[in-house]
């Protein structure tokens, strides 16, 4: 076979021929529209993703400079409006657009049935709180659903060893990507739940774009994880990486690790508790012992002799005997100086006291009426000098009338006056009490009487009463 020297061409040439193709073949500028798939931001700054429809794919770069002019930061998954050139990168001859803007032009497609999925099982009550399972703090064994060979398994793994190797671990190896991910992890799930071996899941995978992770947004994945009678951790891609299973489940971590972080005992602590309660048990078990000792000793020390013990109890018999007798006395004297008291009061309340009380009261009492009689009858005695001097000066008239007027007066006087009474030949009778006695029926047979006449006293004794 023979060919043109002129035909052959390096690689180097050959690529950089193309690129000046594209570049000068298209216009500076032009718009194109897709959906946003592995997004990428390095430490360089710059941007690297790949936009893409239904049918095609390229790759794009938006280089620092131009980037930080744009105020919008594009996801996975967003329908964009990207301003950019066709070029072509020379080492790996890959065809791409270098970006100059970029503004949102709408969701994706897969972010549409994302959001779409996810509004719909909400509705359904698939997310609510009151179906979360508790995930148990102590496991006994614990279900792994990932791909055996990827990196989400050796994490959990190893920290799963690294915190308590003790707890054994069952894997369910399923694919995690393409097509067949969503019925291995729906079937794993039920496996699970038929075996009933485990007492918690994990169901996860790495990171990627929403197309790698595609399979946790499944309605499938979805629903049997809520139906899952085992507790269900999501661990799926990166802290940032949100899916329907993390939703559903009944505990989201943000990554394998973070699972395994969650779900299993750090053997590092229960060393610890059991040191703590080795020491405490070790500990109380000496107070024990010491207080048992202690209180040995005291036993021993208060035993004595039964004939020590029983002049004791007899020593304070006779004390108590004391104490009694002496208590006696007291009680006899407080009763003894009572009794005095009462009977002291009950002299001074005795009938012949109280009558002599109620004589000295009654004489005191004639005596005030006498002298008020008296009294009365010597201002009336002045009361008549006085009218007689002025009658004289009035004449005989007045005089006569002034008289006639004062014997009106002291004839009143005198029928008032209990004197008057008793020179009528009347008495006035008291009993022992000195009250005076109005009726027979006051008195009985035998009972003492006083009765007082205009002159004298006379004590009387009743005979019959009638």
């Amino acid at each position: 076979m023979s060919t043109s020297t002129s035909a052959i061409l390096t690689v180097s040439q050959l690529t950089h021929q193309a690129r000046l193709i594209l570049e000068q073949g298209f216009p500076m500028v032009v718009v194109v529209t897709g959906e946003i798939s592995n997004f990428s931001s390095p430490g360089s700054g710059h941007w690297y993703f790949t936009l893409k429809d239904h049918q095609a794919q390229i790759r794009c770069a938006m280089f620092r400079n131009r980037n930080q002019l744009s105020r919008y930061r594009p996801r996975n998954g967003e329908q964009v409006n990207l301003y950019c050139r066709i070029s072509l990168y020379e080492p790996r001859g890959d065809f791409q657009v270098i970006g100059e803007r970029i503004e949102p032009a709408g969701l994706g497609s897969l972010q549409q049935a994302f959001e779409q999925l996810q509004q719909r099982l909400g509705a359904e009550g698939l997310f609510a709180q009151q179906h979360k399972q508790p995930i148990p703090t102590q496991p006994q064994q614990i279900g792994v659903i990932t791909s055996p060979t990827g990196a989400a398994v050796r994490d959990i793994l190893t920290v799963l060893k690294r915190r308590c190797p003790a707890i054994p671990v069952e894997l369910f190896p399923v694919a995690v990507q393409g097509n067949e991910a969503a019925g291995q992890i729906v079937r794993a799930i039920q496996l699970a739940n038929q075996l009933n071996q485990c007492d918690v899941l994990i169901v996860g995978r790495g990171g990627g774009s929403l197309e790698d992770l595609w399979p946790f947004n499944e309605e499938i994945v979805a629903r049997a994880i809520f139906a899952s009678r085992i507790p269900v951790i999501s661990a799926v891609g990166h802290e940032t990486d949100v899916t329907i299973s993390d939703f559903v489940a009944d505990l989201r971590a943000p990554t394998p690790s973070a699972a395994a972080e969650l779900v299993a005992p750090d053997q590092q602590v229960w060393e610890q508790r059991l040191t703590q309660l080795q020491r405490r048990l070790r500990d109380g078990w000496s107070r024990q012992l010491r207080s048992r000792q202690h209180l040995l000793q005291q036993t021993q020390r208060r035993l004595r002799d039964p004939r020590q013990y029983l002049h004791t109890q007899k020593q304070r018999l006779d004390n108590y005997e004391q104490r009694l007798q002496r208590l006696q006395q007291r009680h006899h004297a407080q009763l003894r100086q009572r009794l005095q008291q009462l009977q002291h009061r009950l002299e001074f309340q005795a009938p012949a006291r109280r009558l002599d009380r109620q004589r000295q009261q009654l004489q005191d009492l004639q005596q005030r009426l006498q002298r008020s009689i008296s009294d009365r009858l010597l201002q009336q005695q002045q009361r008549v000098d006085q009218l007689t001097m002025a009658v004289t000066d009035s004449g005989n008239k007045k005089i006569s009338t002034a008289q006639e007027q004062l014997r009106t007066v002291m004839q009143q006087l005198h029928l008032v006056s209990p004197l008057a009474t008793l020179e009528r030949g009347y008495a006035i009778l008291q009993d022992e009490r000195g009250q005076v006695i109005r009726r027979a029926s006051e008195v009985r047979e035998g009972n003492q009487l006083l009765a007082r006449l205009a002159e004298g006293q006379l004590h009387l004794t009743v005979d019959k009463n009638k």
